[in-house]
């Protein structure tokens, strides 16, 4: 088809480096200010030392934040919007939302904005943002939630009564790319109220600030061209990335200022470095100060000014251009808008048509749209110079980070959320190239090697976790994600990239060797990796010190290492048919898997190892100083994790990879004391496969009776991060009179720990929710029809229709039920019945046990994006095919768009 030919052939030309078709695209963060890289601080409060009311008045280090904006891949220059309407107290330049202290649950964003559309070469990017007439509430939501305590819900904008009377501006904002450096932009406002509204909308251009922090290079600069027939222009003027010309049609005036700090209002012992600062645009148009912008014209920061009464009703649209080297004519900016969004959106429309499945429902293709969209648009460009920002800081080995010097983040990275963590999480992005090789294979592959590169991977072989910790440890699920990407995209172009798989593979034992060094226990081989990303999950905080003494041998951790040693083993078996001393490899992690997977349940052992035979489920140990043990009895998804870690190898790898069969089987008859616990490797089950898993057949059945269970941890939208059987009895230890209780909150948590935004205790979660489905379909690929369990109770089901119905019930989250309601909107009137509202949807951080309303960032698209992945899963893949071809047929449909 001629539109996926054209986006591939775009694809194409960016890996062979012939046309930068990503050198523009939605790299602007939406949150700069209250993070660790701008944190100057002595007590390593970043919240507090740069905060939203100081980011008008104050330059950034590291880089820039806007709304709906765009920059290029080394955020030199970036585009945003900003608007004004007559009644707030500061322009709209930023989105606004509660700090992490501020917030009852953690830092919230407040502003409501929606990721509609996305093309991977960001050749076509649609944006909606909702702005209040009257005057945005901040001192309120600041107040309310103040006084609000954990057992309450958030307040929010809606709840505020500011969109009452539909009292709002439709703010959408397209982008359509006429070549890789001429990108044409569309911004369409609608008055949804019945009066009529003012409105003042500034299309803003800027340079990053690079020159405040060294005396290297030329200042960039931003000049204005005379207006002629109506044309503005703005041109920009920068030694590295070159000449760029932003033109509007009958703005009322172009304003320049610089982007430098306002020392002043700060209250600051230092003068300014120019009479125009930063917030200068604002004091021009909501304080009425004539004389804060330059007169000359001139500067490295600047907007368009345009005003508007609006009718009721009204919409108007304001065209613009941003173009390399050429200044475009007023003919060639009205004339040829139309035809190339027309012909861009045709070919957004083909290419999402072209690897979709195709029997989605209208509403499937919609969710499936827009969660692609929405992570194509969570890309931030993040700079972090670890090692210069300490030389700039001043301060000793006390302060954050202090480990990784030789890090030195600039690049584009798929971000969590860019507003609530515009900062990477590295098990997010794993999960994040699951999905995003749908679109882009390319960007996927690129986005694991990083964090394996020199650059980001520590010398001892740790990957950083998060910019709040770099130390601190994510579950390893890099090897996971790097079979998926690799398998997806070798069946997508009929040939796996070996250069990908090698340079993965190499990073990846490097990280391996680090958990085996430094997270396993001293004296047998379980781990303990702390709170491995599930938070507030535990009865304690699993990254401190324990109330107790000793260790915790974890059960997520021990399986998340057997996981690990698992995808290994299938890495290096691809490899080894490229390359026989990769069978060797195969077989070390072979033998690594049959250890770490024994710890689970020893032989001979009652009351100190993690699986418990009396409740049928695994639970973490907590050993103490003196060497005894006892389990803390929380079912969670600490206990479902040793369900995931299984894999089958085929019975065709063996046969044609004949030291590792020969291995293989003398590594089960030599280890057999290893194996009497687990799956039994040497049988072998449907089509000859082998089944490697620390869960036998007993114990399947038994930890699934669990999962299952609707009273547990079956909810109605997925599988629930704790069983609801703690609703009626929670989990207490008791230790010098002090007691640590465990609870079912299937919403937000009651408790602070990990600063109040750690939920684990009962919402639906995507990530977890993806291996339980892959890994179900990996006992099926082995067990075939002959496994069966109800699941529902009364429903007896094989283990593939067991994933297919988990899969259906967490895409309940997003579909309209009978009424027409989103369970994902929750209890929020306007997302559930108005039809300017209702089909933007959001992709929160995870969803309510009970009813599926999204909660926590709202913007996570990355991992909750997943939900096109289980799309493709649930629409592509034929049973028949699977037990033929086993899991890689779920990466066929993928890459074919069946």
């Amino acid at each position: 088809m001629k539109s996926r030919d054209q986006e591939t052939e775009r694809l194409e030309q960016i890996k062979s480096g012939t046309e930068p078709w990503q050198k523009w695209g939605p790299y602007l963060s939406e949150r700069q200010w209250g993070t660790v890289r701008e944190d100057y601080s002595q007590d390593g409060n970043a919240w507090e030392y740069f905060s939203f009311d100081q980011a008008r008045y104050r330059a950034y280090r590291w880089g820039e934040d806007g709304l709906a904006g765009i920059s290029d891949v080394q955020q030199r220059l970036c585009f945003a919007l900003a608007l004004w309407n007559g009644q707030d107290p500061i322009l709209k330049e930023r989105l606004f939302g509660l700090s992490n202290p501020q917030g009852n649950h953690g830092e919230d964003v407040k502003d409501y904005y929606f990721y509609t559309d996305a093309t991977p070469s960001h050749s076509y990017m649609k944006y909606v943002y909702k702005y209040p007439q009257q005057a945005f509430p901040y001192q309120e939501l600041v107040d309310v939630n103040a006084r609000r305590t954990k057992l309450d819900p958030e307040f929010e904008l809606l709840d505020t009564g500011i969109f009452d009377k539909d009292r709002y501006f439709d703010v959408q904002v397209e982008y359509a790319k006429a070549s890789p450096e001429d990108i044409l932009i569309k911004i369409t406002v609608v008055n949804r109220g019945r009066e009529e509204a003012l409105l003042h909308l500034l299309p803003t251009l800027w340079f990053r600030n690079t020159w405040s922090w060294s005396d290297q290079g030329v200042k960039p600069q931003l000049e204005n061209i005379p207006v002629e027939n109506g044309l503005i222009s703005i041109h920009a003027q920068h030694l590295g990335l070159g000449s760029y010309y932003l033109s509007g049609i009958d703005a009322k005036e172009a304003l320049f200022v610089e982007n430098e700090t306002n020392f002043e209002k700060l209250g600051a012992e230092r003068q300014n470095a120019s009479p125009y600062t930063k917030d200068s645009i604002n004091r021009y148009i909501v304080e009425g100060e004539s004389s804060a912008v330059n007169p000359a014209a001139r500067g490295t920061k600047a907007a368009f000014h345009y005003k508007h009464q609006f009718q009721p009703g009204e919409g108007k649209t304001f065209n613009l251009r941003l173009r390399k080297d050429e200044c475009v004519s007023r003919a060639a900016l009205e004339g040829e808008h139309s035809s190339v969004f027309d012909t861009r959106i045709q070919e957004a429309d083909e290419f999402y048509e072209s690897v979709s499945p195709a029997n989605l429902s209208p509403e499937e293709k919609k969710i499936f749209r827009q969660a692609i969209a929405g992570m194509l648009w969570t890309k931030q460009y993040y700079n972090y110079d670890v090692g210069k920002w300490f030389q700039e800081h001043g301060a000793g080995e006390h302060l954050r980070n202090s480990g990784w010097t030789h890090m030195a983040n600039e690049d584009v990275i798929s971000m969590p959320d860019k507003w609530e963590y515009p900062w990477y999480a590295v098990w997010d992005l794993a999960f994040h190239t699951g999905s995003l090789v749908l679109a882009d294979p390319e960007f996927s592959k690129q986005q694991l090697l990083l964090f394996l590169s020199d650059r980001y991977q520590h010398n001892n072989g740790q990957v950083p976790a998060y910019e709040w910790n770099f130390g601190d440890v994510n579950p390893p699920v890099h090897a996971w994600a790097t079979r998926v990407v690799y398998q997806t995209d070798k069946e997508r172009s009929g040939a796996g990239d070996l250069d990908f798989l090698e340079k993965a593979f190499d990073g990846l034992v490097k990280n391996f060797e680090w958990w085996r060094t430094n997270k396993g226990t001293p004296d047998n081989n379980t781990y303990r990796g702390g709170f491995l990303g599930l938070d507030n999950i535990g009865v304690f905080d699993r990254s401190a010190e324990l109330p107790t003494g000793g260790h915790l041998e974890q059960s997520d951790g021990t399986a998340w290492m057997a996981l690990f040693t698992q995808n290994m083993i299938q890495l290096s078996l691809e490899l080894a048919k490229h390359d026989p001393q990769y069978e060797d490899i195969a077989v070390g992690y072979f033998e690594e898997f049959l250890t770490v997977a024994s710890e689970m349940d020893r032989l001979g052992e009652q009351n100190d190892e993690m699986w418990d035979d009396q409740d049928g489920f695994f639970y973490d140990v907590l050993r103490f100083p003196d060497g005894t043990a006892t389990r803390l009895k929380v079912r969670s998804l600490v206990g479902l994790l040793p369900l995931c870690a299984v894999t089958v190898i085929e019975d065709a790898t063996l046969r044609k990879l004949h030291k590792v069969k020969e291995c293989y089987f003398s590594l089960v008859e030599r280890k057999a004391i290893l194996t009497q616990n687990i799956a039994c490797p040497e049988s072998p089950g449907y089509n000859g496969r082998r089944l490697l898993s620390i869960l036998d057949e007993h114990k399947l059945r038994r930890v699934l009776s669990k999962m299952l269970d609707e009273n547990e941890f079956l909810s109605p939208f997925g599988i629930r991060s704790l069983s609801k059987v703690h609703a009626d009895s929670p989990y207490t230890f008791y230790w010098n009179d002090q007691s640590y209780t465990v609870a079912y909150l299937p919403g937000e948590s009651d408790n602070r720990m990990f600063g109040g935004n750690s939920n684990w205790r009962g919402p639906v979660w995507f990530p977890p929710n993806v291996l339980i489905i892959r890994a179900l379909l990996n006992y099926y690929a082995y067990f075939g029809d002959s496994f069966t369990m109800a699941c529902p109770f009364g429903s007896d089901r094989n283990l593939y229709q067991i994933a297919g119905e988990i899969s259906e019930r967490l895409l309940r989250i997003f579909l309209p039920d009978k009424e027409g309601r989103r369970p994902v909107f929750g209890g929020a009137g306007k997302f559930q019945s108005d039809p300017h509202w209702k089909d933007n949807l959001l992709f929160y951080e995870y969803f309510h046990g009970d009813n599926g309303a999204g909660l926590g960032a709202s913007h996570q698209t990355g991992w909750t994006g997943n939900v096109a992945l289980l799309l493709h899963i649930l629409r592509s893949v034929n049973p028949d095919d699977f037990l033929a071809e086993g899991i890689n047929t779920i990466n066929q449909a993928m890459a074919s768009g069946k």
